[in-house]
């Protein structure tokens, strides 16, 4: 199986929850909230999860698109707030990743699995005190 984008799938799933939102879409998804969420994107990771652990890749795929369409759905709320976008949310994530693999993206080296882990923590640490800045 070939490697594909997933822009085109994660666009007709965007598509898809403005559509549950929007006018004429559903009533249930209609009154949600990011709060209201919370016991799906919970009880979504369990599942998915578990499937991982069970070696059932039929499982992993299905689990993966509940969680994946639970995200969607918690993204496109905060969209409607204005507060971020899936663009906001990918290039945060795109970037974090980048910064964190300084050994893949940059000048530094590590010599073992250890040393990458340490770098990795020191990375999120600098950028936990970052936030806490004023």
């Amino acid at each position: 199986m070939a490697m594909q984008e997933a822009p085109e799938g994660l666009a007709a799933l965007t598509a898809l929850v403005a559509r549950l939102r929007g006018e004429g879409g559903c009533p249930w998804d209609q009154r949600q909230t990011p709060e209201s969420l919370i016991k799906y994107l919970r009880e979504e990771c369990e599942e998915l999860v578990s499937a991982v652990q069970s070696g059932d890749q039929a499982a992993v795929r299905e689990e993966s698109g509940d969680l994946l369409f639970v995200l969607t759905f918690l993204i496109r709320l905060y969209e409607e707030q204005g507060v971020f976008s899936w663009q906001e949310v990918c290039a945060d994530a795109q970037a974090k990743m980048v910064r964190r693999h300084p050994h893949v993206f940059g000048d530094s080296r590590a010599s073992s699995e250890a040393e990458l882990k340490q770098q990795w923590a020191e990375i999120k640490a600098a950028e936990k005190q970052a936030r806490q800045k004023p």
